[in-house]
């Protein structure tokens, strides 16, 4: 496989683990970052941002935990240092170009014409390369031209959480230029901030958190922190979602209750067949009970309906959207004390002093500073990285403006591309592992994909999937079994890997249960 390139797009914890299992399979992998370390949004968080998941999850198969880690929650410094040592570990960094940023990629046939299909083998024709274009500060300070360079196959690990803000739209003279005596920034700027700065930039200030997601509650609880009941942080959200202090080990409850075979009998799944999806009919009576019974737990323990913070939908609609997070410490004290405001609106707008709300009876807020916590355009991040036209249509089409993906990870009309960590679980990591392990055992021609049409017909079948049960689009979190028992049938190894049929149909899956994997373990 020497000489045969594979460019990697991204250094954080799908492209550390792309570059790693290419590197095993003899190939020469080539990792494009532009920030000046691995890590990814690892990177750039709030400073009190932690795992969502137990460490046990968030684990490479082969590179445990260390024991000075004795958090079952790390925080985003320990995270990132785990990052670090296995980059060291599996000898990593010399493939990975740091402060290179990818300007787009474009595809190209040598010599005549080619029929497009990522169906075929990947290098089975030298004449199709895909061209990299490259920059980076040093480059543009020396008025240099971009750089290109050739690979024979692409990985795409951009993720969707950073890149390119989700601004909402605004009507005429209330966006946020009319905030005149003010500063508005999205969260990705706060994190970008680094913790002292971040700290002296919201203390003594009245400051407003737009959302009600992690990052909205990290960076609420942090600005209370800072400021006390002196200068209460508002956090102003639209829908409400189950929040769970980590203190509570809300991944336990998840695992035992919803990330096993027995909770995915209760789920209609992608190619499930009658017989399950009967099986599904019969016990989805269970999953509504069990899912009340956590409700009714969370809302004893937590003061939820005192704060009139009882989400809307059912708990287990939030976990099959991948919508639970971790409440951060004393964040329901601080809203006790009185040092975190809740406020809830349909709409909001900017005004010279803070902000209006579309709610008639709501008062105008005067406020210093508006954090958006509003997300991410994650699919306009991928589709502006291909240089083509074509391709920008494909991997979001006009009708369709998500992602949509074979195995979640290939576009069966790009060829010699794959995409990994898109979609959503509940340990991403542990997600992009199985899925780098799947594609690099394709790369080595391990094994053929089906035909154009049969993959799309499987892509339309998760469409389905992740309409019905995902409010937020791609998320796989409570069928991680079903979805990587067929990356493993793919492969040709046995997706069945416990020891008992009730440990296979009850105890939860992660990492160490896929650890040294290798063809004798069919």
């Amino acid at each position: 496989m020497r000489g045969r390139r594979v460019g990697i797009i991204g250094a954080g914890t799908s492209g550390l683990l792309a570059c790693k299992y290419v590197l095993e399979k003899g190939f020469e992998p080539i990792v494009f970052e532009s920030q000046p370390g691995v890590g990814g949004v690892w990177t750039h968080t709030p400073k009190t941002t932690k795992l969502q998941t137990s460490k046990q999850a968030y684990e490479f198969s082969d590179f445990p935990w260390p024991s000075s880690v004795n958090e079952e929650y790390p925080n985003h410094n320990q995270a990132l240092e785990y990052l670090e040592s296995y980059s060291l570990h599996f000898g990593l960094l010399p493939y990975i170009k740091f402060n290179t940023k990818v300007i787009n990629i474009d595809y190209f046939v040598q010599q005549g014409k080619d029929n497009l299909s990522s169906t075929d083998n990947c290098f089975s024709n030298p004449k199709r390369k895909w061209e990299i274009t490259t920059t980076s500060a040093a480059a543009v300070q020396q008025d240099q031209d971009p750089q290109v360079y050739e690979v024979e196959f692409v990985i795409l690990c951009i993720g969707r959480f950073g890149g390119i803000p989700n601004i909402p739209d605004f009507p005429p003279n209330k966006g946020p230029d009319a905030f005149v005596n003010g500063k508005v920034i999205h969260s990705m700027n706060y994190s970008a901030m680094g913790d002292s700065e971040a700290k002296k930039f919201v203390k003594g200030k009245r400051v407003t958190v737009i959302g009600f997601r992690k990052s909205a509650l990290d960076i609420a609880n942090e600005c209370a922190t800072a400021n006390g009941v002196e200068n209460p942080c508002t956090l102003i959200y639209r829908k409400l979602h189950w929040n769970i202090p980590a203190d509570y080990d809300p991944y336990s409850v998840l695992a035992s209750l919803y990330l096993n075979r027995f909770s995915e009998l209760m789920l209609h799944k992608p190619g499930e067949g009658r017989f399950l999806s009967l099986l599904v009919t019969l016990l989805s009576p269970l999953r509504w009970a069990v899912s009340r019974c956590v409700e009714s737990y969370i809302k004893f323990k937590l003061p939820l309906k005192k704060y009139d913070l009882v989400p809307e939908q059912r708990f287990s609609a939030d976990v099959t959207s991948c919508s639970i997070s971790i409440a951060p410490e004393n964040f329901y004290d601080r809203i006790e004390e009185g040092s975190t405001l809740l406020k809830k609106s349909k709409g909001f707008g900017f005004y010279a002093n803070g902000l209006t709300f579309d709610d008639d009876a709501t008062a105008p807020l005067e406020t210093d500073i508006v954090i958006l916590c509003t997300g991410y355009k994650g699919d306009v991040k991928l589709k502006n990285i291909f240089k083509s036209q074509t391709f920008q249509n494909y991997i979001t089409g006009v009708l369709n403006p998500t992602v949509s993906l074979y195995r979640e990870c290939i576009h069966p009309r790009i060829p010699q591309l794959a995409v990994v960590g898109y979609s959503d679980s509940y340990s991403n990591l542990y997600t992009s592992e199985m899925r780098c392990r799947w594609l690099a055992h394709f790369l080595v021609d391990g094994f053929k994909l089906p035909s154009i049409e049969e993959m799309e017909k499987d892509m339309l079948e998760w469409e389905k999937y992740m309409k019905r049960y995902s409010s937020r689009g791609a998320c796989i979190g409570t069928v991680h079994v079903w979805y990587n028992d067929q990356l493993f049938k793919d492969m040709g190894f046995n997706h069945k890997r416990k020891k008992g049929f009730f440990a296979e149909l009850f105890e939860p899956y992660g990492p160490t249960d896929y650890a040294n994997l290798t063809p004798g373990s069919k």
